[in-house]
């Protein structure tokens, strides 16, 4: 036992009943209310899914909420356990504690608690329900008086189940999909999922999954490798994006009618604040994407886009990105001469921009020059990446001088100096002796510059 931490007699009696699993089941009707919710995390943190799946039947609150629990690998099993004993027909025997449980919630999620507090108005309540589906819980209840519902012992009772899910078509993953799809055919379609955060992994192989979905709860949709057509059709059932991800995606041409489908979508996400591509190749066409985002967009990811000259010049006075907090934009080659419009989107985003990755993109000595003064302009920036770009030695240490008096700059992502490799080209073979002797360098810099704050760090091609 911890001496400076001595349990509690309610932490003795939890871990007691966990030893004895068989008499903890039979002992939770008749539990107090305010055990339930210690019980629950101690046999969450210690695996015993019986006893979860057991505790899902008789919950005594409206709702269940992981909240801040760390889901592993090794907890599928638990949340299998507990979406198997959700009780979707009210209790058949009188004398058995009824079950209040509606919303078991099975995201992770720092701000919540395991169940809401209880409030005074129009209960029962969850903060943390559906509010977009005209299946959610509080929809249907707000239709029929609880009484009404709770009456009816041979009908299923309402109930919501909030998930994240990643549909990567492995084993494990078709499983739980099998699972969920059995528990909607149990419910007689009383059971809403509630998937706020949707990422597919070849859509062309999720189709059957996503019919039991109802996709205008997504807010978070992230897709790798699938047809633009096929992302369109997806995101024609979907008003509330927050977040769109997109890697590799197929198409014939940017101006057929699959893009124009796609942008006709796209444009009705007003919510929209993150838009992430990545092998998705818009050349001469960015303006098509951006023109039709909202104002308020704060995360622009277009790395492996084959972005033109023309669309830099575009994206440098467009007001939809004028005020992004982070901007990715490597994987791009910018063997341009004239960089003026990048310095130019630099100093437009000078006071909102907190982080910009600018790695694999062809930036010299000369192009990296001209971005230095509008890149000490941008006092908010906490994270810069310009790493595999061909840049030398003196210029490297020009950057460092220039950037170190950025206090609120944590963290660089810098290049390896071209010198330190054995060929001119600075793709060839990596010199560690050189490298090594460049941090040194760097680091006794950072030292005279009084930021042991600051982090440069690099690493080999």
């Amino acid at each position: 036992m911890d001496a400076k931490n001595p349990k509690t007699l309610m932490d003795l009696a939890i871990q007691c009943l966990l030893r004895h699993e068989s008499a903890a089941i039979q002992a939770l009707e008749y539990f107090p209310r305010y055990l339930f919710i210690p019980l629950f995390i101690a046999a969450f943190k210690g695996g015993h899914k019986n006893i979860l799946g057991e505790m899902v039947k008789v919950w005594p609150f409206y709702c269940l909420h992981l909240g801040t629990l760390t889901l592993r690998e090794p907890h599928r099993e638990l949340l299998k356990a507990m979406i198997e004993n959700l009780p979707l027909y009210p209790a058949k025997n009188s004398s058995s504690r009824k079950p209040k449980l509606r919303i078991l919630d099975l995201r992770q999620d720092t701000d919540c608690r395991i169940t809401c507090p209880e409030v005074r108005i129009n209960p029962p309540f969850c903060f943390h329900s559906c509010t977009y589906s005209d299946h959610s819980v509080m929809k249907i209840e707000g239709q029929f008086r609880l009484t009404d519902l709770e009456s009816s012992i041979h009908l299923p009772r309402p109930i919501e189940l909030l998930v994240d899910l990643s549909l990567d078509a492995s084993l494990m993953e078709r499983e739980y999909s099998m699972l969920l799809m059995r528990k909607i055919r149990e419910s007689f379609g009383a059971l809403h999922i509630c998937c706020r955060d949707l990422q597919v992994d070849k859509l062309g192989d999720c189709k059957c999954t996503l019919r039991i979905l109802d996709l205008n709860c997504v807010n978070q949709l992230s897709v790798d490798k699938g047809s633009l057509s096929d992302i369109t059709n997806v995101l024609s059932q979907m008003s509330h994006l927050q977040s769109l991800s997109l890697f590799k995606v197929t198409f014939r041409s940017l101006s057929g009618k699959v893009f124009k489908n796609f942008l006709s979508h796209l444009q009705r996400m007003e919510n929209l604040k993150e838009l992430k591509f990545s092998s998705f190749c818009l050349k001469n066409h960015l303006h098509s994407v951006l023109r039709i985002l909202p104002h308020s967009l704060d995360f622009l990811y277009l790395s492996f886009c084959d972005i033109s000259y023309r669309d830099f010049r575009f994206l440098a006075q467009c007001p939809q990105v004028s005020h992004l907090k982070m901007l990715n934009l490597s994987n791009n080659a910018m063997n341009w001469n004239d960089f003026v419009p990048f310095q130019t989107l630099l100093l437009n985003l000078s006071g909102t921009l907190k982080h910009l990755e600018i790695s694999h993109c062809l930036i010299n000595d000369s192009a990296i020059s001209v971005l230095i003064p509008a890149l000490v302009r941008c006092t908010r920036l906490r994270v810069l990446g310009f790493a595999a770009n061909p840049i030398t030695m003196p210029m490297l240490v020009h950057i460092m001088h220039s950037l170190t008096p950025l206090m609120r700059l944590k963290y660089v992502i810098y290049p390896i100096p071209i010198h330190c490799y054995e060929r001119w080209h600075f793709q060839g073979r990596l010199d560690r002796w050189r490298l090594a002797i460049v941090q040194l360098q760097l680091k006794a810099m950072l030292q005279i510059a009084g930021r042991n704050d600051m982090k440069w760090i690099t690493y080999p091609e």
